[in-house]
């Protein structure tokens, strides 16, 4: 059993869907984390606010500088995550399909570093 990342990757925070459509997504990506409780895949989800929410730390002649904004500007940005434990790659991608579905959204799929064999 290995733990997985599923990022989601937001595109452009100014385009987001009527409230509606949100709505429809919500009560999809309920459905989708409470499947992942029941089969036991479950271990973190949440979703993040837009780019301009953040802050980056870099270190810098041993200080570090503090700066407002994104680490990166792009077209795509990462806009939640959840971290699944499956038993190998193609369950991890499983669940990354479902989420795909649930959100709307690209997925991005990648196994953690390191890790013991019970996870």
């Amino acid at each position: 059993m290995g733990y997985y990342l599923l990022n989601v990757m937001q595109p452009g925070w100014d385009d987001l869907p009527a409230p509606k459509v949100m709505a429809e997504i919500g009560k999809r990506l309920d459905d989708f984390h409470r499947e992942l409780h029941e089969a036991g895949a479950w271990v973190f989800a949440g979703g993040l606010h837009g780019p301009d929410a953040s802050t980056v730390l870099r270190p810098r002649d041993g200080d570090v500088l503090i700066t407002d904004g994104p680490y990166a500007e792009g077209k795509e940005q990462l806009g939640g995550l959840c971290i699944v434990k499956a038993p190998d790659l193609d369950a991890a991608l499983e669940w990354g399909r479902k989420a795909a579905l649930a959100t709307t959204l690209p997925i991005e799929v990648r196994p953690f570093q390191h890790q013991s064999e019970d996870g």
